[in-house]
């Protein structure tokens, strides 16, 4: 039975024993962003920038309990069905100066719209230099919080991911966002958590996809600027830039609170949906941080019958 336990935790038997003997330790580290966002980060309030608002997770865990109460702050309720419910009402609400949603694949299309028809097949590669980070992660963060469970080697994903997607709509109908459940099939671990939507910020000049991910007392939003390749895949791109361009943004706001700080932080990356030679539809992600790659995902999807 001990054995069993061990090999569920990432870093094996002494990772295992130091989580659950030590939880408030872990959670003291887990403190450490938050401390220096507040110290380093620039004072926002949810009010006057809406882009850098959404839910707030929980300190002993996040995985997808954050949703109700966003659903309540938001004035929503969850939509009818969620049989066909996609990450975006439609991808015109994208459209703008350089980007036109139909020059875009159906099928691109249609996993965006309709995410809930598809099926995730995804494998992993970290860089060599990166997986002790992304190892000392995934022990004192992620597996804890249920959230950015970012999978350590291949086999960690090889039953495939579980993907749920739920709508939200306000009193008129009209959608106010979606949230993405992945969690792995084989163990039922979640590994994203996310709140989905669109928003232009403040130094863009068209729509963004708007992601965030919910953590202790805050958030990970991330603004990915979407492009159309000539071949009619989806290019979306988190670059290098200043404050309020598309990027990656940590968020400390503790519940119930307006105000808060944040601070954009040096991670990048690039998705590429495209269909393959043979039709099927895949991703290419990349992590960079700063110019170190970081971690490499690939992603088959498939639509279910």
């Amino acid at each position: 039975m001990r054995h069993g336990r061990s090999r569920s935790v990432a870093g094996g038997p002494y990772a295992a024993l130091m989580i659950s003997t030590r939880r408030p330790v872990g959670q003291l580290l887990a403190a450490g962003p938050r401390v220096w966002v507040r110290m380093t980060g620039r004072r926002v309030d949810g009010r006057s920038d809406p882009w850098l608002s959404g839910p707030t997770g929980d300190v002993a865990r996040v995985g997808n309990s954050w949703l109700a109460d966003e659903v309540t702050r938001c004035g929503g309720r969850f939509a009818d069905t969620d049989a066909e419910a996609g990450l975006l009402p439609t991808m015109a609400l994208l459209d703008g100066a350089g980007f036109d949603a139909g020059k875009l694949r159906p099928e691109v299309r249609d996993f965006y719209e309709r995410t809930s028809r598809w099926r995730l097949q995804v494998w992993a590669q970290w860089c060599s230099a990166a997986w002790p980070f992304g190892w000392l992660i995934s022990v004192v963060f992620a597996r804890r919080l249920e959230q950015l469970s970012l999978p350590l080697r291949p086999l960690d994903v090889a039953h495939r991911m579980c993907s749920d997607v739920r709508t939200v709509v306000g009193p008129d109908g009209g959608v106010l966002g979606a949230s993405w459940h992945r969690r792995l099939r084989s163990t039922g671990q979640t590994v994203f958590s996310g709140w989905y939507g669109v928003e232009t910020a403040p130094g863009a000049e068209r729509p963004s996809v708007r992601v965030v991910f919910p953590l202790p007392e805050g958030r990970l939003v991330v603004l990915l600027r979407p492009d159309v390749a000539a071949d009619g895949a989806l290019l979306l791109t988190s670059v290098q830039g200043g404050w309020g361009d598309d990027g990656a943004y940590l968020v400390v706001q503790p519940h119930g609170r307006d105000q808060g700080w944040a601070r954009r932080i040096p991670v990048h990356e690039r998705f590429r949906v495209f269909a393959d030679d043979e039709g099927v539809l895949r991703t290419d992600h990349r992590i960079d941080l700063w110019r170190l790659p970081v971690l490499r995902l690939h992603y088959r999807l498939d639509p279910i019958d």
